[in-house]
C-alpha cells in the first residue's frame, strides 16, 4: 500500500501513527460455499456515478440467491489497505426486491457487514440498490473521493454478494455510466461503449475488486510502453486543465518507468497496466496498489511542479512495483479466500512487501529520473536513516510488531508519534535494510550480483495475472541462491528483535560515512519550504510547524529536558516573535553563546517561560565519500534498462 502518509514530504518524513501488537488466533474456518454467481450467471453491477460532482452515486446490483434464509456481505478486508477499511457506513438507502416486491433485510448482530434475507420459493436473483456516500470520513483515509471534476472509483464501495464464497470462482459483470463529458481509465476489459455507458466483460470478483476505475472531466491519457502484445499508460484526472500540462521531460520520465521496471524484474505478470492519478488538493493522498492497475491521489500540481516529483515521485513507482511484489507474489497469510469473515488478513510479512517495496520504489523513481538524478540519492539515504535512528520508540519496538499489528494502527494518531513508532518505519526502515541486503549481495560476490538477481528469482518471468504466494522461508531461500549468508540472521536482526539502530552497515559497504552538519539536507530542506515546518529534531529536538506549534519532542533532547510539550506554540524566541528564521538565527547563535534559549510558549490559554540549554547548532544530514572505496550507490541508481 502506498498510503500515501508514507511518503510525501513532510507526512513521509515525521507522520506519527499509534502502533502495538495483534496476535494471530487460531480458529477453525467453516467451508466455502458453493458460489451461486458463475461465468454463465454472473452477478450484475451498475455504477451511476453522474451524481459524483455532487458527492454520492447510485449502484444497482442483481446477485443470484437460493430461496431460504441467506446473507448478503459487503467487502471489509480491502486488499492493498491491509485492514478492515470497508467504508460500510458510506452504504445508504439500501432496498433489497425480487419481482418487484420488497424484501426485508436485517444487519448481523455481530458481523456487521452482513446482512440477513428470507428469499421466497422461486425467486433466484434479488436486486440490491443503495446509495454510496463519496466523502463521508473514513477511519482508513478521511474525506473527499469525488469533486466536481473528479472522482476515485473503487469497486468494493458498489457491492453486496453471497457470504462465504472464494472469490476467484465468483463472477460478476459490471457497468459504468459517467456523467457528461467525462472519461474514465481501468484495467478492467471493456465489452462495450455506447457514449457515457460502458459495459465490462465478466470477471472474478477478486479481478473486479482489484481493478479501481477513475474518471474526470479533465484527463489525459499516456502511452507510457509498448510491447509483446501488451500496454502501460498513466490516466491523469484533474481538477483543472492546466494540471495536465506535463512537461516533455517529465513525460519522458515517466515513460522510462515500465522498461526500468522490466529490466528490474525481468518480465510482467500483466496483460495491461494503468497508473491512475487523480490530481485534486480536494482529494487526500494515496496510493493503493493492484495488480494492473493503481489508485493514486496527489495535488493539483503534483505532475507540473518539480518539488512535488522530488518530494513524492516515487508515488507511482512505488505502486507499479507491487504489481510484481505484494500482487503477484504475495504473502501465504494475507492472501484470503474472500474480503469478510473468518478470514481476516495476516500482515507479518509487511516488512518484504511494502519494506523491499519501499527501497523498489525509490530505486525505479531514482533509476527513471522522476524523483531526481541517481546522484541525488545519497542525500534521499541520509535524510530516511537519520529520523529512523533518532527515533526514540525504536528502543522498545521491533519492526514486526508494526506489521502485526498493521491492520489497526494503520488509522491511529495522537501526540508523540516518535515515542510509539511512526507508521511509516516498516517501509523507510524496509529501505535500509535491503539496502544493506543489496551491498552485501554485491560485496560477497565482489559485484558480479545484487539484489537485482533476487527480485529476478522472487518475481521473475512473463505470465498473465495471478497470485503466488510466499513464507519467510522462501525469502531466506531465494537470497541463499544469490548469495550465501546467514539471512534468517539477518532477520531475526532487524525485524524480529528490537534494533537500537536501523541497519547502518550498507553505509560504509557502499563507499560512504554519515555525517551532521550545518548544511541543510537537499530533501529535508526542500520539504521544509514546501509543507511549511521546521525540522530542529536533530539538534534542539523539536519538530515545529510555521507558526512556532510543537508536532513532536524527542525524548532526552535539550527540548524534552526543557518541558516543551506537543500542543504548545512557541511564541517568541529570545525576545523575538516566532518566525523559522527567529529560530534558526537563535540555536546558530547559541552555539557561540553559553546562555540557554529563551522561548515564550503557549499551551491553551496558559504562557510560560522556557529556557532549552542546546550549543550544539545547527544539524543536518548527509552522506560523504569515502575516498578510494567503491561507490556502490551510484551503480545501484543508475537506469539500468537497454
Amino acid at each position: 500500500m502506498s498510503r500515501r502518509w508514507r511518503f510525501a514530504g513532510f507526512v513521509a518524513l515525521w507522520a506519527a501513527i499509534t502502533f502495538c501488537a495483534i496476535p494471530a488466533i487460531a480458529q477453525d474456518v467453516p467451508p466455502l460455499d458453493a458460489p451461486l454467481a458463475t461465468q454463465g450467471n454472473p452477478m450484475t453491477v451498475v455504477l451511476d456515478e453522474t451524481t459524483a460532482p455532487r458527492g454520492f452515486a447510485y449502484t444497482h446490483v442483481t446477485i443470484p440467491v437460493k430461496p431460504g434464509p441467506f446473507t448478503l456481505v459487503y467487502p471489509e478486508w480491502i486488499p492493498g489497505e491491509h485492514g478492515p477499511t470497508g467504508p460500510l457506513h458510506d452504504l445508504a438507502q439500501l432496498k433489497v426486491s425480487a419481482n418487484g416486491q420488497s424484501i426485508d433485510w436485517q444487519r448481523d448482530q455481530v458481523d456487521m457487514y452482513a446482512f440477513h434475507i428470507n428469499v421466497p420459493d422461486g425467486v433466484t436473483t434479488i436486486n440490491a440498490d443503495f446509495t454510496v456516500l463519496l466523502n463521508a470520513p473514513n477511519f482508513f483515509i478521511d474525506g473527499t473521493l469525488a469533486t466536481h471534476n473528479v472522482m476515485v472509483g473503487n469497486w468494493n464501495r458498489y457491492l453486496l454478494y453471497q457470504r462465504d464464497i472464494d472469490n476467484t470462482k465468483y463472477f460478476v459483470k459490471a457497468s459504468l455510466i459517467l456523467p457528461k463529458d467525462w472519461d474514465y481509465a481501468s484495467a478492467l476489459p471493456v465489452a462495450s461503449r455506447n457514449g457515457n455507458h460502458i459495459d465490462f466483460k465478466t470477471v472474478s470478483l477478486e479481478t473486479l475488486v482489484d481493478s479501481p476505475t477513475d474518471s474526470g472531466r479533465y484527463y489525459k491519457h499516456i502511452t507510457t510502453w509498448t510491447g509483446d502484445g501488451t500496454h502501460s499508460y498513466v490516466d491523469l484526472f484533474a481538477e483543472h486543465p492546466e494540471d495536465l500540462n506535463l512537461s516533455p521531460k517529465t513525460i519522458a520520465a515517466y515513460k522510462r518507468l515500465t522498461p526500468e521496471a522490466i529490466a528490474l524484474y525481468g518480465g510482467h505478470h500483466w496483460n495491461v497496466y494503468h497508473s491512475e492519478l487523480t490530481l485534486s488538493d480536494e482529494i487526500p493522498g494515496q496510493g493503493i496498489e493492484h495488480h494492473q492497475s493503481s489508485d493514486d491521489r496527489a495535488g493539483d500540481d503534483f505532475m507540473t511542479n518539480p518539488v512535488s516529483q522530488m518530494l513524492g515521485g516515487d508515488l507511482l513507482p512505488h505502486e507499479f512495483s507491487h504489481s510484481w511484489n505484494g500482487k503477484y507474489r504475495r504473502p501465504f497469510d494475507l492472501q484470503q479466500p474472500n474480503f469478510n469473515r473468518p478470514f481476516p488478513e495476516h500482515t507479518e510479512l509487511l516488512w518484504q512487501y511494502e519494506g523491499m517495496n519501499q527501497y523498489m520504489g525509490d530505486l525505479l523513481a531514482f533509476r527513471s529520473g522522476i524523483k531526481g538524478k541517481p546522484s541525488d540519492y545519497p542525500e534521499y539515504f541520509a535524510s530516511v536513516y537519520a529520523r529512523l535512528a533518532y527515533e526514540s520508540g525504536r528502543d522498545t519496538t521491533p519492526i514486526i510488531d508494526l506489521t502485526t499489528g498493521a491492520p489497526y494502527f494503520y488509522a491511529t494518531g495522537g501526540d508523540y508519534g516518535s515515542l510509539r513508532r511512526n507508521a511509516g518505519d516498516f517501509y523507510s526502515e524496509g529501505e535500509l535494510m535491503w539496502l544493506d541486503a543489496d551491498t552485501i549481495i554485491r560485496q560477497l560476490t565482489h559485484n558480479k550480483k545484487s539484489l537485482d538477481d533476487y527480485v529476478k528469482i522472487f518475481a521473475g518471468g512473463t505470465s498473465a495475472p495471478k497470485v503466488v504466494t510466499y513464507t519467510r522461508e522462501d525469502l531466506e531461500h531465494y537470497l541463499g541462491e544469490v548469495a550465501p549468508y546467514d539471512w534468517h540472521g539477518f532477520f531475526e536482526k532487524y525485524v524480529y528483535s528490537i534494533a537500537p539502530l536501523p541497519p547502518t552497515d550498507e553505509i560504509q559497504r557502499a563507499g560512504y560515512r554519515f555525517v551532521f552538519n550545518d548544511t541543510p539536507n537537499k530533501f529535508d530542506d526542500t520539504a521544509e519550504k514546501a509543507y511549511k515546518f521546521v525540522s530542529a529534531w536533530y539538534d534542539v529536538g523539536v519538530q515545529l510547524g510555521g507558526d512556532g506549534g510543537v508536532g513532536d519532542v524527542r525524548k532526552n533532547s535539550a527540548a524534552w529536558n526543557a518541558g516543551l510539550g506537543v500542543g504548545m506554540t512557541i511564541v517568541a524566541v529570545n525576545g523575538r516573535q516566532f518566525t523559522p528564521d527567529v529560530w534558526k538565527t537563535a540555536v546558530k547563535d547559541a552555539r557561540t553563546n553559553m546562555s540557554p534559549i529563551h522561548l515564550y510558549v503557549k499551551q491553551a490559554d496558559v504562557f510560560q517561560d522556557i529556557d532549552v540549554d542546546y550549543h550544539g547548532g545547527l544539524k543536518y544530514p548527509h552522506l560523504v565519500r569515502i575516498p578510494g572505496t567503491t561507490d556502490m550507490l551510484a551503480d545501484i541508481m543508475r537506469p539500468h534498462a537497454k
